[in-house]
């Protein structure tokens, strides 16, 4: 292993909370401590509207073109082991957003069942096991959903529950977590 310290920061917040600038923030940061790395966005949106497509719009206006863009909506763990820690050129990930990979990975099937469930907890597992083995830094980005009501539907209740515990693993994965609340940090952890 380099002499290079990987950290793992989870920033989570409502929508439109600030979460997504803050680890962009944390990005531009370690590009200072480390002027020969390499910044890595991991985009897990899938455009499949005009809504969406302002969205992505908003992020790219915010990112330099010095960064490496990645469209995976499905295989991070897959992107995470692509690309090794080099000492003479490390490796940030920015991964934005979990919320919209979780519920990538359970509608991939036109039918939502229990084994979308199930695929969503073992691509939550994989994900888990490649950060605690993985060289570099990784900023992660999620949505905390489990403040409001329950929701009344199935699919939404499950996506809410798989939220929460996927929350919570990677809470106690990561050395540092933010929870961006109207723009502004409060330090978790």
């Amino acid at each position: 292993m380099s002499n290079i310290h990987p950290l793992r920061h989870l920033f989570l917040g409502g929508a439109r909370s600030g979460k997504s600038a803050l680890a962009e923030a944390a990005a531009h940061a370690w590009l200072q401590q480390f002027p020969k790395g390499q910044v890595v966005y991991v985009a897990t949106a899938q455009v499949l509207d005009k809504e969406m497509q302002a969205r992505v719009a908003l992020h790219q206006q915010r990112r330099p073109s010095s960064w490496l863009v990645l469209e995976e909506p499905m295989q991070l763990a897959q992107v995470l082991n692509s690309l090794p820690q080099k000492p003479q050129q490390p490796v940030c990930f920015l991964i934005d957003c979990l919320t919209l990979w979780l519920s990538n990975q359970l509608c991939q099937q036109v039918k939502v069942d229990a084994d979308n469930v199930m695929l969503a907890e073992q691509a939550i597992d994989e994900l888990l096991a490649c950060l605690a083995e993985h060289e570099g830094s990784v900023l992660l980005v999620s949505n905390e959903v489990g403040s409001g009501i329950v929701p009344m539907g199935e699919l939404s209740r499950q996506f809410q529950d798989l939220s929460g515990i996927m929350n919570q693993r990677l809470a106690q994965a990561c050395e540092r977590v933010t929870l961006a609340v109207a723009g502004l940090p409060m330090q978790l952890k």
